[in-house]
């Protein structure tokens, strides 16, 4: 069984984001850039399957501009067997990075696809659950256990209640969460095996697809300033300002 997992290359979760002085996005110059931890999060399930005999291979894929090359070798160099380009210079949007994932599927035929559930810098939690609608498979979102019997997978899900357990026939569609697993580090040796490992590059075009960003950003600001807090003399004038001024009480 093949795993596919899509993966995004991001701005390091350590670095303070930047916004541009004209609002037009957010400043990448000199920024250290990384897999997006959830993503990270679904290389390790799906080299854990492996290890466990239930995968034969691991693919990485990414969709972007040639620099996602370098979080494609990172994916290598966790175990990932090989990886996959999908090229383009287009801002690239949660829909169209699931036309262009869902065009190399039904090349691919994985068995299972691995998506991280979201992204930390859009964090719009999109993309596997429209990957799964356009390539007709089955979903497990927010996993946080993962079990391949047979030809079927089961996927205790993170619900607002609890836990949820699904069982979904085979090829099917996982997003990852937090719990699910803690992603392993690339040794040397992993690093260096890496750069020999197979990695395809394709166009949107060789898939027939069209990537193009279908939303348009209008403006980007940073978060409001938190404000100082301030010390009051007695518990009547606290209450007396969340009641007046805040607003929170009645």
């Amino acid at each position: 069984m093949k795993v596919m997992v899509p993966v995004k290359r991001v701005v390091d979760y350590n670095v303070k984001v930047r916004v541009k002085p004209d609002g037009s996005g957010v400043d990448l110059n000199n920024v250290k850039m990384s897999v997006n931890p959830f993503c990270e999060i679904g290389i390790e399930e799906a080299v854990r399957l492996k290890e466990a005999g239930s995968a034969t291979e691991v693919i990485a894929v990414a969709v972007g501009s040639t620099a996602c090359q370098e979080q494609l070798r990172t994916c290598l160099a966790l175990g990932a067997d090989r990886a996959v380009l999908i090229e383009t210079t287009d801002e690239v949007q949660p829909l169209g990075v699931a036309r262009a994932l869902a065009a190399l599927q039904a090349k691919e035929e994985a068995g299972l696809v691995i998506f991280g559930k979201q992204s930390i810098d859009g964090d719009n939690c999109q993309t596997g659950q429209m990957f799964a609608a356009l390539a007709n498979m089955p979903q497990g979102t927010f996993a946080s256990e993962v079990t391949i019997e047979g030809d079927k997978v089961k996927v205790i899900r993170e619900v607002d209640g609890g836990l949820q357990t699904v069982q979904l026939s085979m090829p099917a569609v996982v997003s990852t969460d937090l719990r699910l697993n803690e992603p392993r580090y690339a040794s040397l040796p992993n690093i260096m095996k890496a750069k020999k490992k197979p990695l395809d590059v394709h166009s949107p075009q060789d898939l027939g697809v069209d990537v193009a960003p279908t939303m348009e950003v209008l403006n980007v600001a940073p978060p409001a300033e938190r404000a100082a807090g301030i010390i009051v003399d007695s518990v009547e004038a606290l209450v007396d300002k969340l009641k007046n001024e805040a607003k929170v009480i009645s």
